[in-house]
């Protein structure tokens, strides 16, 4: 087969282990990342097969007409609503997923709070240009943790949190919180005490469209002025250009991001890079060796289950008795 990977950034896939099983198949791999229809189509035109780094990449129904040898799109990880999946079905591509337990998300999350606490980078640099200390920090413990939604990631960061002596309190849906509960951590009493009383927030929530800009300008205006936003999930979840304004207003004082609205971020071109409280990284989370290994495995899996005629469990079933389309 003919299979295409978009979006490699740091030309790492090749060198994974599980890429060996793509051998005796076409593989082309891309470290840029293109936009538009006409610039993805190009790169796609010959592709049977395309493997996706999480929603790097957006197929759409106009993308897919411009593809008629497309037979199947492999997920690194959950789908995420970039693929159209109806528009898959009608032409039938098959699209799969794949899932993860690892902990790097998680990680980063609590390497983005230690950071910004202590002033990790401002004071390796300071030394690096031949100065000394500049910056008092914080120490993590005694301080208000919160995380809101308490799932696979929030609570290995909850967890995190009470290793380091921190008071961890947790705010999101009732599935979220009861789960929360079971396992002994507190629930803030109300979302205006989570935001004002939380002296560190690390937002743990999946983005759909009940959770597009579900942090508004008013929540964080409530956030104490010394206090740290954390973001490893979605800049979506933020309402678009709230969370630059509150930094410049002072509440919070500080954030942590690994995520924005549009990626990769070029020639410094976001707000939150020029502001001197926020701690900004890109997107790194999710890409981490155990992660690829595990995420590219299965979506190597797939592409090979599917060329030896075996795949059966996609996200859209409807597409296996789809015939493919001859454009």
């Amino acid at each position: 087969m003919k299979i295409v990977i978009p979006d490699d950034y740091q030309d790492c896939v090749r060198h994974l282990d599980c890429f060996g099983k793509l051998a005796g198949h076409e593989v082309r791999v891309f470290n840029d990342s293109v936009k538009g229809t006409d610039a993805l189509a190009e790169r796609f035109a010959d592709a049977e097969a395309i493997v996706l780094t999480r929603e790097r990449t957006r197929i759409d129904a106009a993308l897919l007409e411009r593809l008629p040898r497309l037979r199947l799109i492999s997920q690194t990880g959950k789908l995420a609503g970039h693929v159209d999946l109806a528009a898959c079905t009608a032409r039938g591509v098959l699209v799969t997923e794949g899932s993860g337990a690892g902990s790097a998300t998680a990680e980063i999350a609590w390497a983005l709070a230690l950071a910004s606490r202590r002033h990790l980078v401002g004071e390796a640099n300071r030394l690096k240009g031949g100065q000394w200390q500049g910056h008092l920090g914080q120490q993590l413990s005694g301080q208000r943790l919160g995380v809101w939604s308490y799932g696979r990631i929030g609570r290995q960061v909850a967890g995190y949190g009470r290793a380091f002596g921190m008071k961890v309190w947790v705010w999101g849906r009732e599935t979220s919180t009861a789960a929360a509960r079971a396992d002994g951590f507190e629930v803030a009493p109300s979302r205006e005490d989570f935001f004002a009383q939380s002296d560190v927030i690390s937002l743990h929530v999946r983005l759909n469209a009940d959770t597009l800009g579900i942090v508004g300008a008013g929540d964080l205006a409530l956030m104490k002025p010394t206090a740290l936003l954390v973001n490893t999930s979605r800049a979506e979840l933020i309402e678009r250009g709230a969370l630059e304004q509150a930094l410049v207003q002072g509440r919070p004082g500080f954030a942590a991001v690994d995520v924005y609205e549009e990626e990769p971020v070029l020639g410094a071109g976001h707000p939150l890079l020029r502001l001197p409280n926020a701690l900004c990284t890109p997107h790194i989370g999710y890409v981490e060796k155990d992660n690829y290994e595990r995420y590219f495995g299965i979506a190597f899996d797939n592409i090979v289950a599917f060329a030896q005629g075996r795949l059966t469990e996609v996200a859209n079933p409807a597409a296996l008795k789809t015939p493919v389309s001859a454009g």
